[in-house]
């Protein structure tokens, strides 16, 4: 599940995946609300699968990423998924206050078009190759 408002970085996430040679299937929301509506399985998600891993943007509109992580790892049926945080930001603080609100990693978007399209390739085979995550997951 990729959770970001900019369709630019939408798209190339999605071209980024298309070259996989795994069956990944990209759910995408905008906003911090639908997240979790998503994740929960509410309103328009109630027959949507839950999702493996969560590609999360701090910045977001209605509710920021911060808010969407908090919220995943306080909740017993959320917090064992792997929440990727994806973001624009360098800020050290934003750094430290996810990893406090338990996000499992954070990385800097690349501003350069290929070398965003290379992290994406690399979080793809990390969580869906390599990583053994809990029964039930992936």
């Amino acid at each position: 599940m990729l959770v970001e408002d900019n369709p630019g970085y939408v798209h190339l996430t999605r071209e980024a995946l298309k070259e996989s040679k795994l069956n990944v299937s990209l759910n995408v929301v905008r906003d911090g609300v639908e997240a979790m509506s998503f994740l929960r399985q509410e309103g328009d998600y109630f027959n949507f699968p839950r999702p493996d891993l969560v590609l999360l943007a701090l910045y977001l509109p209605e509710k920021d990423g911060d808010g969407v992580l908090a919220e995943i790892k306080t909740d017993d049926r959320l917090k064992s998924i792997p929440v990727v945080v994806l973001t624009v930001s360098k800020f050290g603080e934003d750094v430290s206050k996810t990893y406090e609100l338990n996000a499992n990693c954070y990385i800097t978007k690349p501003i350069n078009l290929n070398q965003f399209i290379n992290v994406i390739k690399i979080i793809e085979e990390f969580w869906f190759t390599v990583v053994k995550l809990p029964p039930g997951q992936v």
